[in-house]
């Protein structure tokens, strides 16, 4: 059985990595992805606790977690999807000078 203390550090990595793509990434799909990897590093500290503890609240979570996330994918796609068909592009510094 592999430790907590090893899920706990993998899954500070794996949300690492998401606050690194999303804060140097300038493209919103990137964001999006690293926003993602952030919620997904987030959940597998979710199953691993649960897990750790005989606990099925951690599974339960996890269950309406990446159920409102497939949601907000979804949502944020056909966002995504409107600004690039409207503007051609989907870098962040655009979508910031829509405000001048």
């Amino acid at each position: 059985m592999i430790s907590i203390f090893y899920c706990f550090i993998l899954s500070v990595l794996i949300f690492s990595l998401g606050v690194f793509i999303f804060f140097i990434k300038n493209n919103l799909f990137l964001m999006l992805i690293g926003l993602e990897i952030m919620l997904n590093a987030c959940l597998l500290l979710f199953i691993v606790s649960g897990n750790y503890w005989n606990d099925a609240n951690g599974q339960i979570i996890y269950i309406f977690i990446i159920t409102s996330s497939a949601a907000e994918v979804c949502v944020s796609l056909s966002l995504l999807l409107k600004f690039y068909k409207i503007n051609n592009t989907l870098n962040i510094n655009l979508l910031s000078e829509l405000k001048k």
